[in-house]
């Protein structure tokens, strides 16, 4: 196993990119172990993208990017500009409470640090706000996305662990209110340190216009959310009938047309791919690893060195913000899941929910720090800020968010109430 370890790392360092890298080592490593099937593994690498439940993730992306370039993140903004700008930090916590909308209707920070942050920088310099608050709270509620449904992050964990999609949606909910929340207690507290200039109050016109304006857009969270937690469909069809939505709303506020509708399907294709072929590879990768049993070990391992469950916790989750700072979230999850969940859940009584969401939120914090994390390249590209500086902004606004990390290991409750409040336990 050390070979493929070695491999894989190898051509990280190398520079190729993580799918490739997860794919090229797995394939050395079957051609150098006569004990391995070529043919199974041909299947097994098939098999990782060959899911219903996968058709949730382009959907998601298609949904995502017709939403920025269709004037509907515009509007989400302006609504939420009128709301909560005069409160001491103004258009940061518009900013928070922006992307809190947004991730009702795409999961992935990807997009909304590139659709949503453009927008959102753009108005705080206009203002005068300082970089560090503009680019920085940008990133940090980016990353409130994937863990409040939908959630393309979370699909895949419940993919690669078996458990139900509903479930894990509705445990990120709180958590991800939790973030919102403590990112803005720290703009409130730390506005004047900030340069937040003072915003004045909305006329009630002006919040009833606003809100007019985005009436259709804020439904779709609740047509979305409520569609699955009612279970009048799935999650899989709901990202259909989000993007379905999307268009819909473009051709009623006239910002649709034919070129940002093959924008937004150019970019959702790339995207897709993208993920879809990293899944496929750690599939096989995973595979791997299981024919090896190398979970197994790790688990009796780990069970016979300590049994104190706070020090596996705390492994657990310095495990995974390590693999998060090298290693695309989604190629984490189908690498770490069939070596975690037999360790957390059969050895230590945890719930596969709450791993879960453990799991999505340490590996998305991931993608704010460097060297490999999305977010601030596409923050850097959006804001044309170097990313060294888009990273030192960034850092101000980790502390809340690992302290809701913190939170959702010790109290369980955080993710399982709302689950079984709606689906029972």
């Amino acid at each position: 196993m050390m070979i493929l370890i070695g491999l894989l790392f190898l051509f990280i360092f190398l520079g190729i990119p993580v799918a490739f890298s997860v794919g090229a080592s797995s394939i050395i490593y079957i051609l150098l172990d006569p004990t391995l099937s070529e043919t199974t593994a041909v299947q097994r690498l098939v098999a990782g993208v060959n899911s219903f439940t996968f058709l949730a993730i382009p959907f998601f992306i298609f949904a995502g990017n017709l939403m920025n370039n269709g004037g509907i993140t515009r509007r989400i903004f302006e609504f939420a500009a009128v709301c909560v700008a005069h409160v001491r930090g103004g258009l940061a916590h518009v900013n928070v409470a922006s992307s809190v909308i947004f991730a009702g209707m795409s999961g992935a920070a990807v997009a909304d640090a590139g659709g949503l942050g453009a927008s959102t920088i753009k108005a705080m310099r206009d203002k005068g706000y300082g970089e560090r608050v503009s680019i920085g709270v940008t990133a940090a509620s980016s990353i409130i996305g994937p863990i409040i449904p939908p959630s393309m992050a979370i699909i895949v964990y419940a993919i690669a662990s078996s458990e139900s999609i509903e479930r894990l949606f509705a445990a990120g909910i709180i958590p991800g209110l939790l973030m919102a929340l403590s990112l803005m207690i720290v703009i409130y507290f730390f506005s004047d340190r900030l340069k937040c200039p003072s915003e004045k109050r909305a006329s009630r016109k002006a919040l009833l216009l606003a809100f007019g304006r985005a009436v259709p857009s804020l439904m779709a969270p609740v047509i979305i959310l409520g569609g699955i937690f009612t279970g009048i469909f799935s999650p899989t069809e709901s990202a259909a009938i989000a993007c379905s939505y999307a268009i819909i709303l473009s051709v009623i506020y006239k910002d649709f047309s034919f070129t940002s509708f093959k924008t937004s399907l150019k970019e959702s294709v790339i995207t897709s791919v993208q993920v879809l072929v990293i899944v496929a590879s750690a599939n096989l990768f995973a595979w791997i690893m299981t024919s090896k049993e190398v979970p197994q070990t790790l688990a009796q391992t780990i069970l016979s060195s300590t049994d104190n469950f706070l020090l596996i916790l705390l492994a657990l989750n310095i495990l995974l913000l390590v693999v998060g700072l090298f290693i695309e979230t989604v190629a984490a999850i189908n690498l770490l899941v069939p070596i975690l969940l037999p360790v957390m859940v059969n050895g230590f009584g945890m719930d596969p929910v709450q791993l879960g969401i453990i799991v999505v939120l340490n590996l998305i914090i991931g993608t704010l720090t460097p060297p490999f994390g999305t977010v601030l390249f596409v923050l850097s590209s959006v804001s044309n800020t170097p990313v060294e500086k888009v990273t030192k902004y960034t850092a101000t606004f980790l502390p809340p968010l690992l302290l809701v990390l913190l939170f959702v290991n010790l109290i369980p409750g955080l993710t399982l109430w709302l689950p079984e409040f709606f689906f029972g336990k």
